[in-house]
């Protein structure tokens, strides 16, 4: 459930019955706010909260460290038990060493793409064939908006091959089984010129972490 599902979150002062019933704060990347609240509502987490953050910092991933930590600022008063939903999304360890001064965890992984698939998993996925693009649910329904037109492949369509020359195959993980969304992920490997795989994955370690929190 999120802040804003509960109408009396926004205003509403932390108060001794929410932290005696544990309620835990999930600071997430917004690409995974649909998989996140799909957990909460399939598992009745009614005690975990979510906020998140603009998909489009993974454009600036030197800004998610210190957004996070903003998030995690503003949210002090109101919870003890803090989840931060991001891999380390390209911050070189920047992420980590926000985290570590802060006192808060992270789910393991690199990225979602990782911990999604499970991190052996995709270590070995990534061995096998290194020139692979990944999709996730969020990607595949929203490809024309984060990775054709901010690579401007929908004016110089011809910048292909620069981009993803070195590219042999696209591997979709598939987080909630979807027709409509699959048909968007081989559309995107046609568009691309790759080979179309498919894993199902479900929700991993994402899933893992939010169904311990607070218990």
């Amino acid at each position: 459930m999120t802040r804003a599902e509960r109408p009396d979150a926004a205003n509403a002062p932390a108060s001794a019955d929410m932290f005696a019933r544990e309620r835990v704060l999930v600071i997430a990347c917004g690409a995974l706010a649909n998989e996140v609240l799909a957990i909460v509502r399939a598992n009745g987490l009614d005690h975990v909260d979510l906020t998140c953050l603009p998909a489009k910092l993974h454009n600036h991933p030197d800004r998610i460290p210190e957004a996070v930590r903003e998030a995690i600022g503003k949210a002090r008063s109101d919870y003890r038990h803090i989840l931060i939903g991001y891999g380390d999304c390209g911050t070189g360890g920047l992420l980590d060493q926000v985290l570590a001064e802060e006192g808060v965890e992270r789910i393991e992984g690199a990225h979602c793409y990782a911990f999604f698939a499970g991190l052996d998993v995709f270590d070995a996925e990534a061995e096998a064939e290194p020139g692979t693009f990944y999709l996730t649910d969020f990607l595949a329904r929203h490809f024309e908006t984060l990775v054709i037109r901010p690579l401007g492949l929908d004016t110089w369509p011809d910048l292909r091959d620069a981009y993803f020359g070195h590219y042999t195959r696209l591997l979709y993980l598939e987080q909630a089984r979807d027709p409509e969304i699959e048909a968007r992920a081989r559309a995107a490997a046609e568009r691309l010129g790759l080979a179309y795989e498919k894993r199902v994955t479900g929700y991993g370690l994402l899933e893992t972490r939010l169904t311990t929190l607070g218990r």
